[in-house]
């Protein structure tokens, strides 16, 4: 099986990834990868994207050269431009992607793949020329489906394409009568994170955030919740934030609503976590990740990123995260109020009952629901499904 597994968006660059939050960026190299390996000699992946990335399997890029010619006569590195001028470097990208994906389609009716699966966001360029594709297309959003508007009015024309969700609360985004060919949640190497079954017994008595700090992210909520929490009790805990945030004229969310409450005592900033080696610290030693996302989640990472360091959840009812909890098992699932503060108190109700769950079963439970193997399985089924009905 010659698998193409294309992912259009920009960031899809060495010189870029290490400067950005993009997650599906891992989630593709890991997949990738991971399908040569556990394939053996019967798959063969080809890795599309825009610029060059770091990956043991074939990878095919766009051509660049002109992108690199107008940043150089600006003096601009690639995200200097996006900050300076979003809309020329958003034209320019598009003109890059659309190349790439016009690239996988001549491949496959080459006879050169077998699939071409597009992978991530941006593949609403793809959408409109799949019929062009002589192989089977799939394709795989990261985003809620009703998220934009230039995705919302797009994908319900579309629905008869072949699509798989990262969560079954995903597709209440998509239309009646969408073609799902398959529902794969994410995953993670099993050594990728180590639990800390015990919990932290010295130091820092605290709870996580890792995230971007946005208010579709509901930084605001765990902030009002742990405080709400701490007046109540003999045993307050600290909240620590980890993650980007962003200052501008159109986002005041960081220097408006969230730096004004980082007091370095009972509310921390981390800075932005941008190893796995941070990350495993700060999550695996935290009593509980908050997650209180107030937009429908499709899926929710860093939630399987705690689970695989033994680390319990409390989390907002959005999108994904239920799907993701066990409740009493692996965490707690809180219903969203009819305010910020009704939302907080039930998020302090949460954090009462956190002794209670075993972080053994946080541990078990991302082994059995949330590793690769699994990830990668998943998608050779849907594959060989899509192989079989031609």
């Amino acid at each position: 099986m010659k698998i193409g597994i294309v992912v259009p968006h920009i960031f899809m660059h060495r010189d870029i990834l290490p400067q950005v939050i993009f997650s599906p960026a891992k989630l593709a190299l890991q997949l990738a990868e991971g399908l040569e390996k556990q394939g053996a000699q019967d798959i063969q992946v080809t890795l599309y994207t825009p610029g060059p990335v770091d990956t043991a399997v074939r990878n095919v890029t766009a051509d660049l050269s002109l992108f690199e010619q107008e940043l150089q006569g600006r003096g601009d590195t690639y995200i200097d431009l996006l900050k300076k001028h979003p809309m020329t470097f958003v034209s320019l990208a598009r003109q890059v992607q659309a190349e790439l994906i016009a690239n996988a389609f001549a491949a496959a009716n080459a006879g050169e793949l077998d699939i071409v699966h597009i992978y991530t966001n941006e593949e609403d360029i793809a959408l409109p020329f799949a019929q062009l594709c002589t192989k089977p297309v799939v394709f795989t959003h990261h985003d809620p489906f009703n998220f934009l508007v230039k995705y919302k009015n797009v994908f319900p024309k579309y629905k008869h394409l072949n699509w798989i969700s990262m969560s079954l609360a995903q597709r209440r985004g998509m239309p009646a009568g969408t073609n799902w060919v398959g529902n794969i949640y994410h995953g993670l190497l099993p050594q990728q994170f180590v639990p800390n079954l015990q919990g932290r017994h010295d130091g820092d008595r605290y709870l996580a955030y890792i995230g971007r700090i946005i208010e579709p992210k509901g930084v605001h909520l765990a902030i009002q919740a742990v405080k709400e929490y701490n007046r109540t009790t003999a045993e307050p805990y600290i909240l620590k934030i980890a993650g980007k945030h962003y200052s501008g004229a159109k986002d005041t969310y960081w220097q408006d609503v969230i730096a004004p409450q980082i007091d370095n005592k009972e509310i921390l900033y981390e800075g932005f976590i941008d190893n796995d080696a941070r990350k495993q610290e700060f999550l695996a030693n935290a009593a509980a990740l908050l997650v209180p996302s107030t937009f429908e989640e499709p899926f929710g990472m860093v939630a399987i990123e705690a689970l695989a360091c033994g680390t319990p959840l409390v989390a907002l009812d959005s999108g994904a995260l239920p799907e993701i909890i066990q409740e009493g098992k692996t965490g707690f699932v809180v219903v969203k109020g009819a305010s910020d503060g009704a939302t907080a108190a039930a998020l302090a109700d949460a954090i009462n009952h956190i002794p209670k769950i075993d972080r053994q079963n946080c541990r078990q439970d991302f082994e059995a629901r949330f590793t690769v193997d699994r990830m990668y399985s998943e998608h050779i089924a849907v594959y060989e499904k899509l192989l079989k009905s031609l």
